[in-house]
């Protein structure tokens, strides 16, 4: 199933910028290691945003599908703020 392969690729790249970042951080890369590490940081980053996209994209598609027109925010976590 498509869906669930660009579920792992999402997880896959997430972890993958977690791993990235906490390399980073570390402060142990050289000059041309931390740039590379830059780059790859920022191609995750914009994969991730557009595999988001693209999930919310669909929400609303099947939100609408079950005759409910409205659009409602995500929350992070998909939890409610409690209220």
């Amino acid at each position: 199933m498509p869906t669930k392969k660009k579920s792992v690729d999402f997880e896959q790249s997430l972890s993958d910028l977690e791993a990235l970042v906490n390399q980073m951080e570390q402060g142990e890369l050289s000059l041309e290691e931390s740039l590379k590490a830059f780059e790859r940081g920022i191609q995750l980053t914009r994969d991730c945003q557009e595999r988001l996209s693209a999930a919310e994209q669909q929400v609303q598609v099947l939100m609408e599908q079950q005759g409910q027109i409205s659009v409602q925010p995500m929350t992070p976590g998909g939890e409610d703020d409690g209220e």
